[in-house]
């Protein structure tokens, strides 16, 4: 008699990302959290005249960028995002590379260079998006999209609080 045998996956890289941005200010801010083989990394940065979308984009890219930098053999991923935005591009590549990243109207998409630039992560690397609600509230359980959204709205903040001192 043989006994059904569990499959677990493990990735050996774990990533929480998160953008924000400033509307009216245009001033934006995103972070990463990369897990890789467990040990923690705390990714950051800021972008002046942006979007949200743009912030979102940034935080994954660099991401993907800061694993590759440390270990070129890591070729599997697991990104955490709340940003439907980010996560529903894989979806839409098809779509989007048969127009020629272009709108009904034959402008440009916006941000297509880096749309165009995390579809090339994806179709070279394994990479697994799953999409999380946004703004959670904490729990026992950790979650580390928390802190990235926590730490993306505090660049912002910061950077707004410079410009009104």
């Amino acid at each position: 008699m043989f006994k059904k045998a569990r499959v677990f996956v493990l990735f050996m890289v774990l990533i929480y990302t998160d953008g924000s941005c400033h509307t009216q200010l245009r001033i934006g801010g995103w972070a990463a959290i990369v897990f890789i083989n467990g040990t923690k990394t705390v990714l950051k940065g800021k972008e002046l005249d942006t979007t949200h979308n743009r912030m979102e984009l940034l935080a994954v890219i660099n991401a993907i960028k800061f694993v590759l930098e440390k270990d070129k053999t890591i070729n599997q991923l697991h990104i955490v995002s709340d940003s439907q935005y980010v996560v529903g591009l894989t979806a839409r590549q098809t779509r989007l590379s048969d127009k020629n990243f272009t709108t009904k109207k034959g402008n440009e998409i916006k941000n297509a260079d880096l749309v165009k630039e995390l579809l090339n992560f994806v179709n070279s690397l394994n990479i697994d998006f799953v999409k999380i609600k946004a703004h959670q509230q904490k729990t026992d359980v950790v979650n580390y999209n928390i802190d990235a959204d926590k730490l993306s709205r505090k660049i912002v903040r910061e950077a707004v609080n410079k410009i009104n001192t």
